[in-house]
């Protein structure tokens, strides 16, 4: 690659990173504002999040990083943890 191509991707990479940031800032300000909208509206979002800053590593990195699926999967892992733990603590009250 030229010096002319090498900085228009850079150009592109940093413009993404830049949409990415600005993404991820919305899902955080909205975070705040799902009351009222449900449990699932707010894991949507936050799962939302989650993805945007894979993509962050996987545009900035270059590293592996995770597949879709295998975020997904890890997410899910994570939830079940957490909802196990809920009904652990429901059981004991």
């Amino acid at each position: 690659m030229n010096p002319g191509e090498l900085q228009a991707i850079e150009g592109q990479r940093q413009a993404l990173l830049g949409q990415l940031t600005a993404a991820e800032t919305a899902l955080r300000a909205g975070l705040n504002n799902t009351r009222g909208f449900g449990d699932t509206a707010r894991a949507h979002m936050e799962r939302a999040r989650a993805h945007i800053c894979e993509a962050y590593i996987a545009i900035n990195e270059s590293k592996s990083v995770r597949t879709v699926q295998q975020l997904v999967d890890d997410l899910n892992r994570v939830q079940q943890v957490m909802d196990d733990v809920q009904q652990r603590k429901s059981q004991r009250i």
